[in-house]
């Protein structure tokens, strides 16, 4: 499935993206069973909990417990981190919040760059651009100090969450070794090639568990959302305040269900919906990139340069099938080691669909693919898997596999169930249906057992929440705003139609004076308000 970060070399944006090779997704559990993660389209609009949801997230106990009180009552020591103006820490919490104690303590950085006046300052703006598995610091220190209106009042606060980044990273593979697994071929034609697959997201499994240690265990949602309320607490602020995108709306609000009465200003951009399970998300975002292809599609076969053709958006998308088939038998060159294989295409095309902004840059891509150069497509597929040109990742493609294995139990165990699921994979979308059947079957191999399931989140007696959807989203559908507005009992759904994903920040002026008018004054926006 996907995960969500902003995509460095086409967009700034938060980009929730679908793992295709690492299947990923979201969800949760009660605070007891400690866990969380998804993708999607329009398809299921007010739909709150089709994937059979029952649960309800329970609140925690309002007072703190006495075993915990030494990481809410800690002191952090504030250092410069090398990017002007931030401050960097490091804060401890127990890796297991139901046995906590100082020989099992984890830690986990965090920064913040403190507010710039004038105004009275309002407190803390924590901020989280999505995944699982973004680096929330990076995001911070690269492109979040928000409006300067909002940078005014507010200290800007990021925290790392665990297993991701500088907060005990989860490890899965060489460089090397990630190299073949994006290669891998997604969409297996033979007995054979599934066999490859399957051994790849083994191998895959296998090597979290033998680098990663006890921290595979407990990089839930959940232990995500205390570790929030820790910080909140030991930055002196009575309520949090917040900004999320994508998997970082599943984060803040899981945080609201299990502390409501210390829940302030939330914005959760581009959201997603707990209430459905493993299935259903990556059905949903199989047919969420399809909305989102064929916006590019239409827009592309109006143009004369368009490397799909000119007659419709069916013929583009029957182009685009027959350019990855081509790529399967013959990969081409990209000037390095790596040819393009349609793996690897189909990666880079999906991460061209989180901003508009990026068409013409596939258009020019795709051209060069048909005439043999890969190096276009190779690029943006690099950027989704977050490879810089050294060779080297960055850990955010093995924390998301980690966080979505544990939330949420898998879509597939067999083989057979996800062969079995291909053709209702295929009518949510022709062109990308198929990967992301065969990507469900990630977490059918992980080592540790899955502890969230799909549940709702009430949140009853938090502050108003603005939850914000955009009709084509394809990593977030709309109709996932749509069901976690639904059941927050104080959120106000804010609508931008448009493409793209995530709303706040990239462009629209309505958008982003609603949110900041509710950044700044506490008053959310008219219920069902929509901008374009």
């Amino acid at each position: 499935m996907a995960t969500s970060r902003p995509l460095r070399t086409i967009a700034v944006v938060f980009a929730a993206t679908a793992l295709l090779i690492s299947g990923c997704s979201s969800g949760s559990s009660s605070p007891d069973e400690e866990a969380s993660p998804g993708r999607g389209s329009e398809a299921g609009a007010g739909r709150t909990d089709p994937g059979g949801a029952s649960a309800t997230l329970a609140p925690l106990p309002s007072a703190t417990p006495a075993n915990l009180r030494p990481y809410y009552d800690q002191k952090l020591s504030w250092h410069g981190c090398g990017v002007s103006g931030f401050e960097c820490a490091t804060m401890k919490v127990p890796l297991d919040y139901r046995e906590p104690g100082a020989d099992t303590d984890i830690k986990v950085a965090v920064a913040r760059k403190k507010a710039t006046g004038p105004g009275k300052r309002i407190g803390s703006l924590m901020v989280n651009p999505g995944g699982p598995g973004g680096s929330a610091i990076d995001y911070l220190q690269q492109y979040a100090p928000q409006p300067a209106a909002v940078r005014a009042r507010y200290d800007m606060v990021a925290m790392d969450p665990r297993g991701v980044a500088r907060s005990e990273p989860v490890k899965c593979l060489s460089d090397k070794q990630m190299d073949s697994y994006t290669q891998t071929d997604q969409t297996p034609d033979s007995q054979a090639e599934v066999g490859k697959l399957t051994h790849a997201y083994r191998d895959f499994a296998d090597g979290c568990r033998s680098r990663s240690g006890k921290v595979l265990g407990h990089v839930s949602t959940v232990e995500a959302a205390r570790d929030t309320d820790v910080l909140r607490a030991v930055l002196g602020d009575e309520k949090l305040n917040y900004v999320g995108a994508s998997y970082g709306t599943f984060l803040g609000a899981t945080y609201a269900g299990l502390f409501p009465s210390r829940s302030g200003r939330l914005v959760l951009d581009g959201a997603m919906n707990p209430a459905l399970d493993a299935r259903t998300n990556n059905t949903d975002q199989s047919a969420g990139f399809n909305t989102a292809f064929t916006a590019f599609a239409a827009d592309c076969v109006k143009r004369s340069d368009c490397p799909l053709g000119t007659k419709s958006v069916e013929d583009a998308g029957k182009q685009l099938s027959a350019l990855f088939k081509k790529l399967d038998a013959h990969p081409v060159e990209t000037g390095e080691a790596r040819p393009l294989t349609e793996s690897l295409a189909t990666t880079g095309v999906i991460a061209a669909m989180y901003d508009e902004g990026a068409w013409s840059v596939l258009r020019e891509y795709l051209a060069q693919a048909e005439s043999g150069d890969g190096r276009g497509l190779l690029m943006l597929s690099d950027s989704y898997y977050e490879r810089d040109p050294d060779g080297s990742y960055a850990n955010q493609m093995y924390a998301n596999a980690a966080v979505n294995c544990l939330d949420l139990p898998p879509a597939f165990t067999t083989t057979q169930q996800a062969r079995a699921a291909i053709p209702a994979f295929r009518k949510t979308s022709p062109v990308f249906g198929d990967n992301f059947a065969w990507a469900a079957l990630n977490c059918a191999y992980w080592s540790v057992k899955a502890t969230g399931k799909p549940h709702r989140i009430e949140a009853k007696g938090a502050d108003p929440i603005v939850v914000v959807g955009t009709t084509r989203d394809p990593a977030t559908p709309y109709a996932w705003a749509e069901g976690l507005a639904d059941q927050l009992s104080s959120a106000t759904l804010l609508t931008y139609d448009g493409d793209g994903h995530t709303a706040y920040g990239r462009g629209s002026d309505c958008i982003d004076t609603a949110i900041n008018t509710y950044l700044l004054e506490g008053t959310p926006p008219p219920k069902n308000k929509r901008c374009e």
